[in-house]
């Protein structure tokens, strides 16, 4: 049974002039997605800056989120980390505060063996009882999460999906092949969306759903229905967008499309700074061309 189907947006976290973490911002911005239709939020991903947020901000940022949505839509915390000890400690407290599963990227840097990387997850696992989801994402990582090791790893009981970022479809096939209709597979490529959910996928996990929550969620379900010719509209449609939101590192011009749409104050904590002008004027471009600026 997948965790949601739809879309989850991978949300922003939105910051004060001097770096703190708006916590009344991050409440309308939760508050938004829920009214748009946005089928799931995940709290401090990649996309959310969680990376440079302390342990104290990651929790209040992930209980912050719990509290509004208040369990109309599922709330995923990201908790992953390269220390096998701080991934625990993130993972229990977001259960402590209410998340209803958690998102946990590979370890990145000092990477891991696959005997090692299940003795990770399942230290994590062992840990929490809510679900777990699993974070492939090479690029950012190093480390790829293959088709065996994902066959392997989800024997691990409260291992319930994955969120497949490396753009590889021969792999995602693969995975999709090696698993049964109780493990969830999330797409974590905006524009491969369609691809995933074509051999069994549930979803995506989405950066462009911060700006276009209700039309990405209205393209998974108009795929999941049947209503394919809606559905590969959108994905067409969606590209040029996704790729002026990917034209420098995420989260950079995605945080700052969102700043566009809500006529807001963009700020970020370094190492991410504000993109390039070409950058913003290509988000303004696109934005207004898909309708939604």
């Amino acid at each position: 049974m997948a965790i949601f189907k739809g879309s989850g947006v991978a949300l922003v976290t939105p910051m004060h002039n001097d770096g703190s973490v708006d916590y009344d911002k991050l409440k309308e911005l939760a508050e938004w997605h829920v009214q748009q239709g946005s089928d799931a939020i995940i709290a401090c991903g990649t996309t959310g800056e969680a990376s440079t947020l302390d342990d104290d901000e990651h929790i209040a940022v992930i209980e912050t989120v719990v509290q509004q949505v208040n369990g109309r839509i599922p709330v995923i915390g990201g908790t992953g980390s390269n220390n096998t000890q701080h991934g625990i400690f993130l993972s229990t407290e977001a259960e402590r505060v209410g998340a209803d599963a958690l998102l946990v990227v590979t370890p990145y840097y000092n990477k891991a063996t696959k005997k090692s990387l299940v003795a990770h997850y399942e230290a994590i696992c062992s840990k929490v009882s809510i679900p777990v989801i699993l974070y492939s994402v090479a690029s950012r990582t190093g480390m790829n999460l293959t088709p065996d090791a994902v066959a392997e790893l989800k024997k691990i009981p409260n291992i319930q999906g994955i969120k497949e970022a490396s753009g590889d479809i021969s792999q995602i096939v693969e995975i999709a092949r090696l698993v049964d209709e109780d493990f969830a597979l999330y797409s974590g490529n905006d524009d491969q969306v369609l691809p995933l959910l074509s051999v069994g996928g549930s979803g995506v996990i989405s950066t462009i759903a911060n700006i276009a929550p209700k039309q990405t969620s209205e393209m998974v379900h108009n795929y999941l229905t049947g209503n394919t010719k809606a559905a590969v509209d959108t994905q067409l449609a969606q590209i040029p967008l996704i790729q002026a939101i990917f034209s420098e590192v995420n989260p950079v011009p995605v945080k700052a499309a969102v700043s566009l749409l809500r006529n807001e104050p963009l700020n970020y904590r370094l190492p991410l700074g504000e993109p390039e002008e070409a950058t913003m004027e290509r988000l303004k471009r696109e934005m207004t061309a898909y309708g939604i600026l």
